[in-house]
């Protein structure tokens, strides 16, 4: 499950209870019809209830903002990392699919590899050129291994060719 589904169906939950509490309140006053607001001695414990009611009523529309913003917002970064597909190489995004790197949707041309810490796979549009980041903070010799036979494999692919192609 996406965290944009995740997103939508907590909105969905949220909606329903604040309808439950506003239909809930509602009863509460048509069921007061204004006699215990007469009362001494029950008018001040039924408007504390319905304060009580309200203030829920408030928090729970303030949720519901706050998801909505937040749906907003993944939508944007969905958005924003299509946007980036069209321009990153399809060898790239082939092993984002297969799961072998992980695109950051932060910033959508830097790629993690899967079972790396901290190094990173760059995609730079300006100089069309595959590059890393943080390789030398990889001191595991495994993660070492693993991280160099993808950049490599993607240096090869992209820039050594791109460099071919290019000279007269």
């Amino acid at each position: 499950m996406s965290r944009l589904e995740i997103l939508k169906a907590s909105l969905e939950k949220k909606k329903s209870e604040f309808d439950t509490r506003l239909a809930d309140h509602f009863a509460s006053v048509a069921e007061a019809n204004g006699q215990p607001l007469n009362d001494k001695r029950n008018g001040a414990a039924t408007l504390k209830r319905w304060e009580k009611q309200n203030d829920a009523l408030r928090n729970k529309k303030k949720s519901i903002e706050k998801t909505e913003a937040a749906i907003e917002r993944e939508e944007s970064k969905i958005a924003s990392v299509n946007y980036a597909n069209d321009f990153i190489p399809p060898q790239i995004l082939e092993l984002v699919q297969q799961g072998v790197l992980t695109q950051w949707r932060k910033h959508p041309t830097t790629f993690f590899v899967v079972g790396v810490d901290k190094a990173r796979i760059v995609w730079d549009e300006d100089k069309k050129v595959v590059a890393h980041r943080y390789a030398r903070e990889v001191t595991d010799p495994e993660m070492r291994k693993k991280f160099a036979a993808v950049y490599n494999g993607l240096h090869i692919i992209l820039n050594v060719a791109a460099s071919t192609e290019n000279k007269p």
